[in-house]
């Protein structure tokens, strides 16, 4: 009984241990595990998603501006100022002569952008623009006319299409010379040209009597692709004042006279 008496005595007091001990071992747990918690370390530090592309990413590359620029399947330099401007009637040149030789050696394409200038070096490229419309182009100089009084230049059917001057046949335009393989002023090789005949018979006479005139001339008579007739002088040397004072002496009742360089 007395047995049973202690144990009464000690099981409330045993029960306020063993919650005390329980609480004091929760609260010491918890604070143990939250001492010990494996905190993950932070990321390294990276660039931000645009600079890290950006480091994986070439160079960029730098803008520039073209050193040329191409129109019509030319190269000119941008910021190109023409070397002479011209203003006059243009006209243009086709069937008959297509796939003829023309001046510079080449045979002629109406379809490529190019045009007839009678003392423009062979080779220089030109912008043509219609003084009416606007409309312009670059073509090369490959051949020799027009011949024609009033008119300064004979473009391709290609470039008259370009230029809105296919359809009136003839349109005043501007010539700007942006390159040319020579000098415009000097140099050169020129010549005569007297034309056009109808009949050869008075072509020849003309061109008797130029060469008793000038015996040290070259003169030559020769016909169009159209069937016309036309007389050429070259002065000795070819030289443009000499054939300047021929074609300023020279007095003919058919045709007109042309100074034209042949170079």
């Amino acid at each position: 009984m007395s047995a049973c008496l202690s144990g009464g005595r000690t099981r409330p007091f045993g029960i306020a241990v063993f919650v005390s001990l329980l609480l004091f071992l929760l609260t010491g747990c918890g604070g143990h595990k939250q001492a010990q918690v494996n905190v993950p370390p932070p990321p390294p530090l990276t660039a931000p998603e645009s600079q890290t592309s950006s480091a994986n990413a070439p160079p960029p590359t730098e803008t520039t501006v073209p050193a040329q620029s191409e129109e019509d399947g030319f190269r000119i330099p941008t910021n190109t100022k023409p070397i002479l401007v011209e203003t006059g009637l243009a006209s243009w040149y086709g069937g008959p002569y297509n796939k003829r030789r023309g001046s510079n050696g080449e045979i002629y394409n109406m379809n490529a952008m190019t045009a007839a200038h009678r003392t423009l070096p062979l080779g220089s490229i030109v912008r043509v623009t219609n003084l009416k419309t606007g409309r312009s182009a670059l073509v090369r100089i490959t051949d020799r006319g027009p011949f024609v009084e009033g008119r300064v230049l004979d473009l391709s059917q290609a470039a008259a299409r370009k230029v809105d001057v296919l359809q009136p046949g003839v349109a005043m335009v501007r010539i700007e010379v942006m390159r040319a393989p020579s000098s415009l002023e000097t140099g050169g090789r020129w010549a005569v040209q007297i034309g056009a005949f109808e009949k050869e018979h008075s072509a020849d006479k003309l061109a008797d009597h130029l060469s008793h005139r000038y015996q040290t001339a070259k003169v030559q008579c020769f016909s169009s692709p159209i069937g016309d007739w036309w007389v050429r002088v070259r002065v000795q040397d070819d030289d443009r004042k000499l054939a300047e004072e021929v074609a300023r002496k020279t007095q003919t009742p058919q045709g007109s006279i042309f100074l034209v360089r042949l170079d």
